[in-house]
């Protein structure tokens, strides 16, 4: 039996807000089973909790925000794209600013920190959401769709005009071996003429070659180039994950994505969510044996027996 996890010890980050441009310290405290994620906003009178659900999904515009006006937290999809990989269902993160550090712009530092200090059983069983119809959405020609599937499938189609993306697609079978190896280090990416529109709207104060790739009109402007060829679909699928995570159950089902985002990934839940005969919620012990796998971590991550 695969049975839920947590953290086996407390842990703390301290990092830049890719928008907010301030830096924040993120503690990450373990949590008992069906309690989900919970972020609490330290900074800010009586410490307001907001929990990690779709439903609570505010601003979408490069980013996903929990929360709105004042308590909010925003870009929490890499995070929680990582605790999604790693099979991690209840944690708490106290956080003394408005937004996640967005570290190397990936989730690799995440996993790292989450693979030093180890993951926790816990005493129940994890439960997926199986989805049972389809179920699509669309806005402004961009649409994402999901469909029956005995385990998560992501295929994602991205087109850019810019010569080093132009159309990317990839087709990824989640496991938490593959989040890893295939996932977990894509970084986000902005191109340079885009720089100053984003900032006159208040984001993207604290973007650096440093923790995105950073695209010129022409070439990669990063030292050290791609870690993928297609590093910026491979990210699409990490946001992805993160986006989805929010249901706040596994998933079996394949999306579909063409040229989507944070809000269309939100729309998708939100669908989802709204139509329960499209999907039912089971244990992870009424599942092939195949799909239980696809949650087996590497070895070389603690994880008591």
């Amino acid at each position: 039996m695969i049975y839920q996890r947590t953290i086996a010890h407390k842990t703390k980050v301290t990092g830049i807000g890719i928008h907010s441009g301030k830096r924040v310290t993120m503690k990450l405290t373990p949590a008992e089973a069906d309690s989900g994620i919970t972020f609490i906003r330290t900074d800010l009178p009586g410490a307001p909790r907001i929990k990690a659900e779709a439903t609570n999904v505010g601003a979408t515009e490069n980013n996903t925000a929990l929360g709105s006006g004042r308590e909010v937290v925003h870009t929490v999809e890499h995070l929680v794209s990582a605790f999604y990989g790693l099979g991690i269902n209840n944690v708490t993160v106290e956080i003394d600013g408005p937004e996640v550090p967005i570290m190397d712009g990936s989730s690799a530092s995440f996993v790292f920190l989450l693979k030093e200090i180890g993951l926790e059983n816990l005493n129940k069983s994890k439960k997926f959401l199986v989805i049972k119809k389809p179920v699509a959405v669309e806005f402004d020609g961009k649409w994402a769709k999901i469909e029956p599937s005995e385990q998560l499938i992501i295929d994602s189609t991205i087109i850019f005009a810019h010569p080093i993306i132009k159309t990317q697609r990839k087709v990824f079978e989640f496991n938490c071996e593959s989040y890893i190896s295939e996932i977990c280090r894509a970084r986000t990416f902005g191109f340079m003429r885009d720089v100053d529109m984003l900032k006159r709207k208040g984001l993207a104060k604290g973007a650096s070659l440093d923790n995105a790739v950073g695209l010129g009109d022409f070439r990669v402007l990063n030292s050290e180039g791609l870690r993928f060829q297609d590093e910026f679909v491979r990210h699409k699928i990490l946001d992805t994950i993160g986006d989805l995570s929010l249901m706040g159950y596994e998933l079996a089902g394949k999306v579909t994505t063409f040229k989507s985002g944070h809000h269309i990934h939100n729309l998708l839940c939100r669908k989802i969510l709204q139509n329960p005969d499209c999907f039912e919620i089971v244990s992870i012990g009424q599942l092939k044996e195949s799909v239980q796998e696809t949650f087996k971590l590497p070895q070389d991550i603690r994880l008591p027996v």
